[in-house]
């Protein structure tokens, strides 16, 4: 199967294709005692949706997006040794295919694993589960989640990735990660950015590198998790995250909240130096409806950011406030999920107020 490597995920994957057909025709065309076929699982993702978008000043417009399509690949180069390419068609950017992931992955064992190449830094739950594995649809646009630094600009918010090293490992219900990733890549500063990780699972362990945003019932989770970076002796960001999910007879509960800091290292607007917040998140899944394939759900999210420091006397500080309510009909968890959202998202200066009201489509195999 395929190793979730897709601005986070689970040790499970959506899905995979294993390439056993193809493999067999390379060995029945190989010599005697060639070697054996590398297994190889590929896997792919789909985001499009309609938004209407009211602004207070200005017009409104009407968008059908295909917001994101991914392309899943992963295998075995030598026992304990995989690799992963991971890429992504960004309709909501630059509207071209990217690299998403190119890693190599030693897996030792549970305790000891070491990456190296292009992929998720250790960060806040929010960047390890990204868009696919979110609980909500209008994932980083509250000036909260994921305000880390990265690579290029692919995706809603930002890839999230970074090219470097790193150990994690699993130690029954706590995991550890830390590494180092290249500077310039992700800042205008060629020193090296340090990254590392904690979390501890009360409950049910979580295992795996990355994360999800929700079990939809299938794990009671109750975990806490502290991430921080640091780029030279005055550039940081910290984060701490807090996720409680929860099976309710044949339906689930979940809370998810953040707060966060990054000063002068990462954060929504380049132009101010801090930007500082929180968020809370509470949804509630439905028992199966007799007769219907999913679960609906109901979802609701508040968050708030600070931005202060500007670059100019120009560049006041403002806040911001976003609110978020999703209708879900969650037909197979991740790999195929219909999402009403409404988004409300409100300045006190520099920005216009805005609401937006949509449908979105996520698919996975």
């Amino acid at each position: 199967m395929l190793t979730r490597s897709v601005r986070g995920g689970p040790a499970a994957v959506a899905g995979g294709l294993t390439l056993a057909a193809a493999a067999g025709l390379l060995l029945a065309a190989s010599p005697v005692g060639a070697q054996t076929p590398i297994p190889v699982s590929v896997g792919a993702g789909v985001q499009t949706s309609f938004d209407h978008t009211s602004p207070d000043v200005g017009t409104s417009t009407d968008v059908f997006a295909l917001n994101s399509v991914r392309l899943y690949v992963s295998g075995t180069a030598a026992p304990k040794v995989k690799f992963m390419f991971n890429t992504e068609y960004d309709g909501l950017g630059a509207g071209r295919v990217t690299v998403l992931d190119a890693a190599a992955q030693f897996e030792v064992s549970p305790q000891l694993n070491i990456w190296a190449g292009r992929f998720l830094p250790p960060s806040d739950r929010a960047n390890m589960y990204g868009p696919y594995y979110a609980h909500h649809w209008a994932t980083f646009q509250d000036g909260v989640q994921d305000g880390y630094p990265f690579v290029g600009t692919p995706g809603q918010g930002g890839a999230g990735r970074d090219n470097g090293v790193m150990y994690w490992g699993q130690f029954d219900k706590v995991k550890v990660s830390g590494g180092v990733f290249d500077g310039g890549s992700a800042t205008s500063s060629k020193t090296v950015i340090s990254a590392g990780r904690v979390q501890i699972d009360f409950w049910d362990p979580e295992g795996g590198y990355y994360l999800n945003g929700t079990y939809y019932g299938k794990k009671n989770l109750l975990a806490v998790g502290v991430a921080g970076q640091v780029q030279g002796s005055d550039n940081s960001a910290w984060s701490a995250d807090f996720l409680l999910d929860r099976k309710a007879g044949e339906g689930a509960f979940s809370i998810e909240s953040e707060f966060a800091s990054y000063n002068k290292l990462g954060g929504y607007n380049g132009r101010y130096q801090k930007d500082q917040g929180g968020y809370g998140l509470a949804s509630y899944l439905f028992p199966p409806v007799m007769g219907m394939a999913g679960n609906f759900e109901i979802l609701g999210k508040y968050a708030y950011a600070k931005f202060s420091g500007g670059l100019t006397a120009l560049d006041i500080d403002y806040n911001q406030k976003t609110s978020e309510f999703n209708f879900n009909y969650v037909i197979k968890e991740f790999n195929a999920r219909i999402m009403l959202f409404f988004l409300d998202t409100r300045f006190s200066a520099i920005k216009t107020n805005n609401k937006q009201v949509g449908i979105g489509f996520q698919l996975q195999i």
